[in-house]
């Protein structure tokens, strides 16, 4: 059992939190974009509230630890390790809770690069204690607007966990997929079950757009964020994410290894 001491130092040294890549400038950034209404950083979530940048930057201390002082402009932003613990742990009653009432899950991810791994260890031990792990609409194309304009994907699984690629990419791992912050995949996924007579998912797991895309339409979603997508700590504080782990999710994939023995002892799910 990987110990809370052990788990937070390695944290802090592979700079999951503590000190982290994402900037100050690029975070305040993404906090003026949401209030906004920017659908690059709203991930799909409609915000019930009005939420202006000074919200936005109490609810970051409040649920990653980032500074609240305005004035701090620059430099790399902060993420409270306590806090990703707690979370962690809040991630893991869900998918206990999850495997002991056996339902069906979909998995996503628009981070494949360095969150393919975690997400897919997961999905076997769910998939091992019973639970249906979805994978719904692969191979269905989807248009995708990016800084480099409009890109056709198309919606892949890899071990349960779904991810695009864009045409003609190998299905392999050494090319597990695309970045990306849309909510559109995750839509394409539930309107194939929909149209396939279910059964629709009672959690979706995943980051970005999957999680909002999903909380947005009313399903039960958890995942991980950055100190730069307020859209998923927006939609906890709204009711419509049920958690958001607070930690960098762009080191390198095997940093995660230990996350996933601790969420997967957490949840009793241990093979």
């Amino acid at each position: 059992m990987l110990s809370i001491g052990v788990l937070r130092a390695h944290l802090l040294a592979a700079r999951l939190a503590g000190p982290v890549a994402a900037s100050r400038e690029k975070s305040l950034l993404s906090y003026r974009l949401f209030a906004a209404r920017d659908p690059g950083v709203t991930l799909g979530l409609d915000p019930k509230w009005a939420w202006r940048e000074q919200d936005l930057l109490r609810l970051m201390a409040d649920k990653c630890g980032v500074s609240d002082d305005p004035d701090h402009v620059s430099g790399p932003d902060v993420i409270d390790p306590e806090r990703t613990l707690s979370a962690l742990d809040a991630f893991a009653e869900r998918l206990r809770a999850a495997a002991a009432d056996r339902v069906p899950v979909l998995f996503g991810t628009g981070h494949p690069h360095r969150l393919l791994g975690f997400y897919a260890e997961l999905a076997d031990a769910l998939s091992a204690a019973g639970c249906l792990v979805l994978s719904p609409a692969q191979g269905r194309c989807i248009d995708i607007t990016t800084r480099f304009g409009v890109r056709t994907y198309s919606l892949d699984y890899v071990r349960g966990v779904a991810l695009v690629r864009e045409p003609g990419a190998r299905r392999a791992w050494s090319e597990p997929g695309a970045h990306t912050h849309s909510p559109l995949p995750v839509r394409m996924a539930l309107e194939g079950l929909a149209e396939a007579g279910g059964p629709l998912p009672e959690l979706v797991v995943g980051d970005h757009g999957w999680v909002c895309g999903a909380g947005q339409l009313g399903f039960e979603a958890i995942g991980l964020a950055d100190t730069n997508d307020p859209a998923l700590f927006v939609g906890e504080a709204e009711g419509r994410v049920s958690v958001a782990v607070p930690l960098d999710d762009g080191v390198r994939s095997d940093y995660y290894r230990p996350l996933t023995r601790y969420v997967l002892n957490r949840a009793c799910l241990s093979q």
